[in-house]
């Protein structure tokens, strides 16, 4: 049971809580906190974000807080919406005037009055998300549970206070938020509330693709993705927001030949990957590193299913994805890329014996990054022959201490070749052109390929020789 009444006493005899008591009780408004923050205390889920529900000015009473908490405190105040927030010393406090919405069809911005407590709460989206406590002096600590929302915790059970198709009409987000509690949770959805999910999916078009990102990215987040992603699928939902993902779903077979269902495979590569990183985009680059199988799919008589190069046109795919889900097209964008591309090349040094030239390629492309390439190649090995999958992660732990011992000798993670291309062009009296990016690379690939140690003097002697090779000679001084 997740019930702990000495957590809750212990939390709502914070200082906070009794300074948001004394000022709404000076000013006469009925208070509650309410939501994720009264979820959280049962799941026993430390939070830091606060709703708080006022019976009238939700902006009054946070205005009248911030005043009160004095120094080190903002408040942002958004009059459109009837909110306002105040953050102070880690709290983020959200107040709002309860209040009843109603909507148009063709659109999620609600028309908003002035309404009971009744009122907000059945506005709310799911009963676990209902339950308050009065802050008011003379009902300190009561609970408020109208829709039996403690029961529905016990259960682990997602279900909305009223009508789902109207909750979900109303607000489409809510079906990717109650897909999102449950992978986050690991609770199950309603099965009536799931139905409203599969019959109202097409009005999730009308949300913008940053909210929708926003709950994507909670969803991979979460411990087992999987979870999150497979009612997405179920939902109908998938299809209308990862179109590119929904695609790698299903199994062909020619000439009684089949390849796996590359759906469940990337599922599985996203599990396994959660269970040793928390980086979203590390998580994000294992959701998208078989993207392309669909696209480079061929079958041969000779070798069966082949996905020629899925890497390189995944990596292509990357920003489009980016773009249409308005993700940021930035380092991070390049850092998911980065690891599509790569992440065939330690599988292929696993299947060969691998070379001090193959290692520092693989330390000179991935960069800093060359960490969580290997945590992904590992989670990407979900093999069901036992001996494959001990053979490959052997060979990785192989690879893993060859990067460690070339890293130490040749420093080549990261490196630029010593010989610059200025002074490339400074000694032959060169412009930029194509021989200077000739010598720049020549230099690399002999440091790369073990022919020259990572030192100047060895690199300008090499510069030299390949230098004479090219007809090329030092300028007189």
């Amino acid at each position: 049971m997740y019930y702990v009444q000495e957590e809750i006493d212990r939390q709502l005899s914070l200082p906070v809580f009794h300074l948001i008591s004394d000022t709404a009780d000076r000013l006469g408004l009925e208070c509650y906190v309410i939501g994720g923050f009264v979820r959280d205390l049962f799941l026993r889920r430390p939070s830091k974000d606060i709703d708080i529900v006022t019976v009238g000015s939700g902006i009054g009473l946070a205005k009248a807080v911030a005043g009160e908490l004095g120094a080190n405190t903002h408040l942002s105040v958004f009059k459109n919406f009837g909110t306002a927030q105040v953050k102070t010393e880690g709290w983020e406090i959200e107040f709002v005037g309860a209040r009843r919405e109603s909507y148009t069809h063709n659109s999620r911005k609600p028309v908003v009055e002035d309404g009971t407590l009744e009122d907000d709460r059945n506005r709310r989206d799911f009963t676990i998300n209902t339950m308050a406590f009065c802050l008011n002096r003379q009902r300190y600590g009561e609970m408020v549970d109208p829709f039996d929302g403690l029961s529905d915790l016990e259960n682990l059970r997602i279900v909305t206070p009223l009508d789902p198709d109207i909750t979900f009409s109303d607000d489409p987000l809510r079906m990717m938020r109650a897909i999102r509690f449950a992978s986050q949770l690991g609770f199950f959805i309603d099965p009536d509330t799931f139905d409203a999910i599969e019959r109202n999916k097409a009005r999730i078009e009308i949300i913008s693709k940053e909210r929708v990102a926003d709950e994507l990215n909670k969803i991979i987040l979460s411990p087992k993705p999987s979870i999150g992603f497979e009612l997405l699928d179920c939902s109908g939902l998938l299809e209308i927001i990862f179109p590119e993902l929904y695609a790698l779903k299903g199994v062909e077979t020619k000439e009684g030949i089949g390849h796996k269902d590359n759906f469940a495979h990337t599922l599985m590569v996203l599990d396994r990957l959660s269970k040793v990183s928390d980086n979203l985009w590390l998580r994000w680059s294992a959701l998208l590193h078989d993207i392309a199988k669909p696209a480079t799919k061929r079958f041969d008589k000779r070798l069966g299913w082949t996905f020629h190069n899925h890497n390189f046109v995944g990596e292509k795919m990357a920003p489009g994805i980016f773009r249409r889900m308005k993700l940021p097209m930035n380092e991070k964008l390049k850092y998911v890329r980065k690891m599509i591309a790569l992440h065939m090349r330690p599988i292929n040094l696993a299947d060969e014996e691998v070379t001090d030239s193959a290692i520092r390629r693989l330390l000179f492309d991935a960069g800093d990054d060359v960490d969580d390439l290997m945590k992904l190649c590992e989670a990407d090995i979900t093999s069901k022959n036992p001996e494959k999958v001990r053979r490959f992660l052997e060979n990785f732990r192989i690879v893993r201490e060859k990067m460690v011992d070339i890293e130490e000798k040749d420093r080549i993670r990261n490196f630029q070749p010593p010989v610059s291309g200025e002074e490339i062009m400074e000694t032959f009296g060169l412009p930029p052109s194509p021989p200077v990016g000739v010598l720049k690379e020549a230099i690399k690939n002999a440091i790369l390929d073990g022919v020259i140690p990572n030192a100047y003097d060895d690199a300008l002697h090499f510069m030299y020789e390949k230098a004479a090779e090219m007809g090329l000679h030092p300028k007189k001084c």
